[in-house]
């Protein structure tokens, strides 16, 4: 990991800032949707499931990303595939609507690790490209100074 490029500080641009808004905003839409689902709109028991604290390891990653800390985006990239895999046994072996809901959960998972992925990639670029001017050499042969070959 080259901490030169993660430490020096970047002005967020629009599709950063974008990446951002879909990666939280996915990520709470998976919360609710596993609360709404386990709790009101298609539970496993009548009343309610225990189920319903899959969404806590969820919660967890909410902070870090709302603090837009690097490492939270890259291993929230990779959990989202615990919900992705859940929505896609659960879309074929569900009745409805519990199908659906299972369709929702895989939307909005692709969408959670694509927002992730494209954050961690752009802000690395631009931390690469604003960390260019102050890492380049300059040529000793442009110099003034330089000494003729022997």
């Amino acid at each position: 990991m080259n901490t030169t490029l993660n430490a020096l500080p970047t002005r967020a641009t629009p599709s950063v800032a974008l990446t951002r808004i879909l990666a939280v905003g996915s990520l709470l839409g998976l919360i609710a949707l596993g609360l709404a689902w386990e709790l009101l709109l298609a539970p496993l028991r009548p009343g309610g499931s225990w189920l319903a604290l899959k969404v806590l390891p969820l919660c967890l990653p909410l902070a870090g990303l709302l603090k837009n800390r690097m490492y939270t985006y890259r291993w929230v990239s990779l959990l989202v595939w615990l919900y992705f895999t859940e929505g896609a046994v659960r879309a074929y072996s569900d009745k409805p609507p519990g199908n659906v809901l299972a369709m929702v959960e895989v939307v909005l998972c692709l969408t959670l690790f694509t927002a992730c992925a494209l954050h961690v990639r752009l802000r690395l670029k631009n931390a690469a490209e604003a960390a260019k001017p102050a890492l380049e050499i300059p040529d000793p042969s442009s110099s003034s100074h330089a000494n003729p070959a022997l």
